[in-house]
């Protein structure tokens, strides 16, 4: 499966659009928030199925919830979704090997997820100006860099300017580094019509503020991968290109959270523990309808690891106290926490079918950045630049202002 280019970016995006919108009752309704879904009275025998499975038969499908050999409609669900959501690998260039300890302070997959980013930023242009949006210490800027080359860094964090600095003197490298607020009116007057701006997951409005001012500023090349939909101002997504102003799909933040559902790196410890603090969220909030006499969600705020640690019973005591709601008559803690166990399973399974989803949406999402930046005038590259379990965060937006054939290249493909 190729990579898609400008004009297969509208057919793909249409597609998305109808399997989404078609399928919004299914994927919409969150089962940890919700006792029973809609769709369970429409699909009663995938239902029962699901919730019939295992926490541990959950979270081995997690990553694959298309291999699951649930009841119909869930084959057909899985297979369209994997048609629809197929996405080569965009064309590489040969890289230059990294200078001596550039990725010393550098965590391991975080290297390589540059090193990938790195080897697709295949330009008809050789760039002169790298911009690093984002930067943080500039890793990714300075990976890039080539001896004719100048490297600008912008970043929010005063620390991670410092430190970023001081890593580019460290290596000799022709690097300025800028303490900036990309959010903020003056960050318009750091772009340049001779910039290459490059972000590798900066998040939300930061990546689409990138493309707004980038195409403004008159930017003749860029590369975003985009990453966590969901950071954004206001309670529903903002559609960027004709076509998706143009769609009735209309997105709230769990929407656009649902991409980022799925996590590849956690360790057994760390699952655990997201695990234990689920299934006592869980327990309470069956706890919660009960003290309520209301069967609907009560969010609760983020709570400090050192809660894990307290009895379940205390647990619950204290986040009903938190939230206002006194218990007159205590209930069966064990039996309550075993529930909340028996809930989070039901849960995980639920959601099965909706992660068959998680891909379609993130491509619609990214196509519509796609479609964006087509509308301003670029030639539009989307693919993936490296394996999913690497990042589940792989696709890749090349843009390009069309490019006269006299024009060096840069490096040749490989």
């Amino acid at each position: 499966m190729p990579h898609l280019e400008n004009d297969q970016l509208l057919p793909r995006f249409q597609a998305l659009d109808r399997f989404l919108r078609q399928h919004h009752p299914l994927w919409h309704p969150r089962p940890f928030t919700t006792l029973h879904l809609s769709w369970e009275t429409t699909h009663p025998q995938l239902a029962e199925w699901l919730r019939a499975r295992t926490l541990e038969q959950a979270e081995s499908a997690h990553n694959q919830p298309h291999t699951v050999p649930a009841p119909a409609p869930y084959p057909q669900l899985a297979a369209e979704a994997q048609t629809l959501s197929a996405l080569g690998d965009l064309s590489t260039i040969a890289l230059t090997p990294a200078p001596s300890r550039l990725s010393t302070d550098v965590p391991g997959r975080k290297w390589q997820q540059i090193e990938a980013f790195a080897a697709h930023l295949d330009f008809a242009r050789r760039p002169s100006q790298w911009l690093d949006w984002c930067a943080g210490k500039g890793h990714l800027g300075r990976r890039l860099l080539h001896p004719d080359q100048h490297l600008t860094c912008l970043e929010y964090d005063p620390a991670l300017v410092a430190a970023g600095e001081q890593l580019s003197q460290h290596h000799h490298l022709p690097a300025s580094h800028h303490l900036q607020d990309v959010m903020a009116d003056s960050a318009a007057a750091r772009l340049h019509a001779d910039h290459t701006p490059v972000a590798l997951h900066a998040c939300g409005d930061l990546h689409v503020r990138l493309m707004q001012l980038a195409s403004a500023a008159g930017c003749a090349q860029l590369a975003i991968a985009p990453c966590c939909y969901n950071r954004t101002a206001g309670p529903h997504y903002r559609p960027l290109s004709t076509a998706a102003r143009a769609s009735a799909l209309q997105l709230d933040l769990d929407d656009l959270g649902l991409p980022l559902s799925e996590t590849v790196t956690a360790g057994s410890r760390v699952r655990r523990q997201r695990d234990q603090s689920m299934a006592r969220r869980l327990g309470f909030d069956l706890l919660q309808r009960q003290l309520r006499q209301t069967d609907d969600y009560l969010p609760t705020p983020s709570l400090p690891g050192a809660w894990l640690q307290k009895p379940f019973a205390d647990y619950c005591s204290d986040l009903a106290e938190l939230k206002s709601l006194p218990i007159k008559e205590a209930p069966d803690w064990d039996a309550l926490e075993a529930a909340g166990w028996r809930r989070l399973a039901e849960v995980r399974n639920l959601e099965l079918l909706r992660n068959l989803f998680r891909r379609p949406l993130e491509l619609w999402l990214v196509l519509d950045r796609a479609l964006y930046l087509r509308e301003r005038g670029y030639n539009v590259r989307l693919g993936t630049f490296c394996p999913h379990p690497l990042t589940p965060r792989n696709l890749m937006l090349l843009a390009e202002q069309p490019v006269d054939n006299s024009v060096g290249n840069f490096p040749a493909k490989t």
